[in-house]
């Protein structure tokens, strides 16, 4: 972690995976000894669930000891309802922690992982077992709906993510002249990086100056490395590395347009940030990301995988001028404002919260 407020929000956040191996003991065998119908039952409904989906014995048990430190932590604090996020590993967690403590749960799927093996996680037991379950996106219900008993479409519920004011009430800065794209995401096969040099490098050959500003940090960086200095790419991109929030949104405003050719994605937080600091955005068909990027009207969306189309999308940014990027970035931040504001989707999960738990939140 490079941001002091993810930093700050780590030392306020108790991790289940750190807790002491004798603690951890200590829990099971009070669970065994003294809620031992449910902790039998569960450990079995455990078993069956990794025979049936996981088929991955290890992290099934390993899932399984976790939900027991959580309900007995849940139930040390009284806790009503556990929410959580993203439809792999943790809500197997709590799934087992209702079984084991009576605790109600739901969780958010953000994508794309979970539609990639939905069977493999058991998508469909965990959505079944839940109060609610959250899609960040129209696209994300449609991918939960397939793989939902159609009697358990309708605790299917859409909350997008959202920005807070320090970006909604942000005052974007002009359009710079200078020919600079920005891309920022985790370097990976997903996020089409290296598609995004092979448009660069076709841009350059033809003629084209620009500078593209790759923000991040992750397992593909060295072959980006290769390929930058393969094709003689040194000039024309700049890997920064992790920033922090506040570098990653300097970046952005030096740039006239934000670029991410993803070949799967959920809907991108990072667009959303592009947006609100009135940057258009050029992306791709995929997942619920048209659901925010309309095609020259607040960016450009291509074909995912064609380098083709992503150098014409491109082009057109590089070639605009400020005050026709000005205009369709304004467009992206209205877009924002008005879907994207944290307060109001906070409300609308917290509506869902009260909702089964009785309580107003």
């Amino acid at each position: 972690m490079v941001d002091e407020a993810d930093k700050a929000e780590a030392k306020l956040t108790k991790f289940i995976v750190k807790t002491p191996v004798t603690e951890l003991l200590a829990i099971v065998i009070k669970q065994m000894l003294l809620n031992s119908a449910q902790f039998f039952k569960t450990f079995f409904f455990a078993m069956a669930f990794n025979f049936q989906y996981e088929k991955n014995l290890k992290k099934t048990l390993i899932c399984f000891f976790e939900a027991c430190t959580l309900s007995e932590w849940a139930k040390n604090k009284e806790v009503k309802h556990i929410h959580a996020h993203f439809g792999t590993n943790s809500s197997t967690i709590v799934m087992f922690t209702k079984r084991l403590a009576g605790i109600g749960y739901s969780f958010t799927v953000h994508g794309p992982e979970e539609f990639d093996k939905p069977e493999t996680i058991g998508l469909n037991q965990k959505i079944r077992e839940s109060c609610f379950v959250v899609a960040i996106s129209s696209y994300g219900r449609s991918q939960l709906n397939r793989w939902a008993d159609f009697s358990d479409w309708e605790k299917i519920h859409i909350v997008h993510c959202g920005l807070d004011a320090g970006f909604l009430d942000y005052a974007p800065l002009p359009v710079p002249s200078e020919s600079r794209l920005v891309c920022v995401g985790r370097l990976c096969e997903q996020k089409g990086q290296l598609l995004l040099l092979k448009a660069v490098s076709q841009l350059v050959a033809e003629g084209t100056e620009l500078k593209l500003v790759l923000v991040g940090d992750g397992p593909m960086r060295e072959q980006l490395e290769i390929f930058i200095a393969e094709h003689h790419l040194k000039e024309s991109v700049e890997l920064t590395g992790s920033l922090n929030g506040e570098q990653v949104r300097e970046q952005i405003s030096l740039a006239r347009a934000f670029v991410m050719p993803s070949f799967a994605e959920g809907l991108p937080v990072v667009i959303m940030e592009a947006f609100a600091l009135g940057r258009p955005v050029i992306s791709s068909y995929v997942a619920g990301i048209p659901e925010l990027v309309n095609d020259n009207v607040n960016g450009w969306l291509v074909p995912a995988g064609s380098v083709d189309d992503l150098v014409v999308a491109m082009r057109s940014a590089i070639i605009a001028s400020p005050e026709s990027l000005a205009m369709m970035g304004e467009r992206g931040r209205q877009s924002v404002i008005q879907q994207h504001s944290i307060n109001t989707e906070a409300k609308k999960l917290s509506k869902l919260f009260s909702n089964f738990t009785g309580q107003v939140i």
